[in-house]
């Protein structure tokens, strides 16, 4: 910091010389003025405080709005998703995260003799020539998930424990960025390659939830380094390739559970597309009051999910809600509604849900989608004719994807989509 009575000291110190006089007082009583803000500066403070006052204000509107649909649109304008209202500081959840109380039932279940299935994949062993034993136990665990769950845990996957905390740490960051770094990223064209919004259904459902999301088509074609967010776009790449390569192998053992060729969901171009979702669940005011994701299916032939420490999945089985278990290192895998439909009902997609965050940290998870999701596919899928017979005729018409993402679009999230192309 420069002073501006440096001058005058040396003065006051000279004539000390010529004089005698003690000025050591005079000088222990200056103080130090500061240089005065550059422009620069004060114009950059002024647009904080402006852009502080509308993010308020914005805030304002969305609690006092009595409209629903006004409430949504202000949340939607303001595009600084659910963080933007947590951060906020309110302590009561605004009308329209409220879910309906048929939504919000046994959030908390009861402990149950259900628990989600786990199979080893014994770090990629299972790929050997020499361990057939071993792949054969693999597949019959996991076809046998796959029948009466739809959903498993996979451990000794081969992945890198560092690139799945890489992946949590760079989606954190991702959401963590102030909010005008990631409104360049705010959109709801979910066809978008990259986007970042919160709530698919926005405007459809009764009840959003308390979750904001960044959106990344990551195959068939891989996105560049440079149309990636800087502090996550290298982890991003590389989850995705390790995925990939999860993704075709449990394709591969799903195909011999059917009794299929290893290459026949695979040929079917079921590991084709690749959708990754980096979901941020802030903590919730009101946990109680309103879910982190309401109940659905997958819009994928698989799902490959990866979540922090904070337990919140719970998955429909037998009519009741299980908590999924947080497993360090494991990945949840569900079979999506796509699957489903080719295998006609011999794998099922289950229900599930997220409920509301009440940690005082907010919750990471990062699934991603076998699936081109709201990209245009005109792809024909159906029944596959292998598994058909008399006695097990086929139970949905053939149908383009493209045709089940305009369900999809229609309808709120919970609405099932598969009932549609039922014959």
């Amino acid at each position: 910091m420069t002073c501006n009575y440096e001058l005058r000291l040396i003065d006051l110190f000279a004539a000390e010389t010529f004089s005698g006089e003690d000025t050591t007082h005079i000088a222990d009583t200056l103080t130090c003025k500061p240089e005065r803000a550059s422009a620069k500066e004060i114009s950059k403070k002024k647009k904080e405080r402006k852009r502080e006052k509308k993010h308020n204000n914005t805030n304002k509107m969305i609690m006092e709005a009595t409209d629903l649909s006004t409430q949504a649109k202000a949340f939607d304008e303001s595009k600084s998703g659910v963080k933007g209202l947590a951060d906020s500081g309110i302590k009561e959840l605004p009308a329209m995260f409220r879910a309906p109380l048929s939504a919000l039932e046994n959030l908390r279940p009861p402990p149950s003799n259900f628990k989600i299935p786990s199979v080893d994949l014994n770090g990629g062993n299972v790929n050997r020539k020499n361990h057939q034993d071993l792949r054969r136990s693999v597949v019959e665990k996991i076809g046998e998930a796959a029948e009466k769950w739809g959903f498993f845990q996979v451990t000794n996957h081969g992945i890198p424990l560092e690139v799945l905390e890489k992946m949590i740490e760079g989606t954190r960051r991702f959401h963590e960025q102030p909010t005008e770094t990631k409104k360049r990223f705010y959109s709801r064209d979910f066809t978008s390659d990259l986007y970042y919004a919160s709530n698919f259904d926005l405007y459809s459902i009764q009840g959003a939830s308390w979750r904001d999301t960044m959106g990344c088509y990551t195959a068939p074609n891989t996105p560049s380094l440079e149309n990636l967010p800087s502090v996550c776009g290298e982890i991003m790449i590389e989850f995705s390739k390790q995925m990939m390569n999860l993704g075709e192998l449990l394709f591969e053992l799903l195909s011999e559970a059917l009794g299929l060729n290893p290459n026949h969901l695979k040929d079917m171009s079921c590991s084709k597309y690749q959708v990754m979702f980096g979901q941020y669940y802030p903590p919730c005011p009101q946990p109680d009051l309103t879910l982190g994701l309401s109940k659905h299916t997958d819009f994928s032939f698989l799902t490959v999910l990866l979540q922090d420490n904070i337990a919140a999945l719970q998955v429909l089985h037998d009519q009741t809600w299980i908590d999924v278990p947080t497993v360090p290192g494991a990945l949840v895998i569900n079979i999506g509604d796509l699957l489903q439909l080719i295998t006609n009902d011999k794998f099922f997609s289950a229900e599930h849900r997220v409920i509301a965050n009440g940690a005082s940290e907010p919750r990471i998870s990062v699934p991603c989608f076998f699936s081109s999701f709201m990209k245009p596919n005109p792809c024909v899928i159906g029944p596959i004719k292998e598994l058909l017979s008399d006695e097990n005729p086929a139970k949905y018409r053939d149908l383009t994807i493209d045709e089940f993402a305009d369900i999809f679009r229609s309808k709120t999230i919970s609405a099932p989509a598969l009932h549609h192309f039922r014959i």
